[in-house]
């Protein structure tokens, strides 16, 4: 098998500002209705991006929608979501079907205790419908946010955590991969985050895999780890992004957020032609 390590420093996300955010965003939802197929929030203004397509608003079997974006064409990936169960204080499940040039993903998400987030449990399916197994995919991961904070919460010379908060695992009918991601507290209030990934051959492939993964192994090294690093600087730029508001002012920023399209790059000017 080979073994991928890689650790970062990341900004700390408070848990309380998190629980609060996430508390506000269900209320939101929880308190919306239907009009049209708009999803409106309580003060009227519609959800951007989503539309009920079928079914009761918030009820199982509920299917939603993207809005059409005149700025992309036919080949754009095709994204429904259908609601599966809705109970804010217990569990809530979601199944989105996204198809893009001729892949077909299948996407399973449940949260539990939406407004304190509880356990997170992710399946995930993939193939080809004109392909062989080849083009066949599965995944399965699981976040737990509190044992994530337990983790954090231990002295920072101690050892990390024996089990880690979030796993991810894959199979192919070529390879398996198993992610793991294990947080820890640094001296100065920050956090240091340890990425491991682990891929092996499966069956009688077992074999080629392990002489192809030894001939690869330092361009997929160097791969995965620019790709946490990736990961890191998009959390902390993120994080220097958020403002620290409370209560109804959160809850009127979480709001806006839901119903303002995002603000877009601008393109650059088109040169004019020099002349000869």
């Amino acid at each position: 098998m080979a073994r991928f390590e890689h650790t970062v420093t990341v900004a700390a996300l408070d848990r309380g500002w998190f629980e609060e955010a996430a508390g506000h965003l269900v209320d939101l939802f929880d308190a919306s209705r239907e009009q049209g197929g708009a999803l409106l929030l309580p003060d009227g203004r519609p959800v951007h991006g989503l539309r009920l397509l079928k079914g009761r608003h918030l009820r199982p079997g509920a299917q939603y929608g993207g809005t059409p974006d005149p700025e992309k064409d036919g080949a754009s990936a095709v994204e429904t979501a259908v609601l599966r169960e809705w109970r804010p204080s217990r569990a809530v499940e979601v199944e989105s079907l996204v198809a893009e040039e001729g892949m077909s993903l299948r996407v399973r998400v449940r949260l539990r205790e939406p407004r304190t987030p509880g356990a997170l449990d992710l399946s995930l399916d993939g193939h080809h419908p004109k392909g062989g197994s080849l083009y066949r995919f599965s995944g399965r991961g699981k976040a737990d946010p509190h044992a994530w904070w337990a983790a954090l919460d231990r002295p920072a010379a101690a050892p990390p955590a024996g089990r880690a908060p979030v796993v991810g695992k894959a199979v192919h009918r070529l390879a398996k991969a198993r992610l793991t991601v294990t947080p820890r507290p640094a001296g100065d209030g920050s956090w240091q985050v340890r990425v491991v990934l682990g891929v092996r051959g499966r069956r009688l492939l077992r074999p080629v895999g392990a002489v192809a993964l030894l001939l690869v192994r330092g361009p997929v090294a160097r791969g995965f780890r620019e790709a946490v690093e990736s990961a890191a600087e998009e959390w902390n730029t993120a994080l220097a992004e958020l403002t620290p508001l409370h209560g109804d002012a959160l809850r009127a920023e979480i709001a806006d957020a839901l119903t303002e399209p995002p603000e877009l790059p601008e393109r650059p000017e088109p040169s004019e032609p020099k002349a000869l």
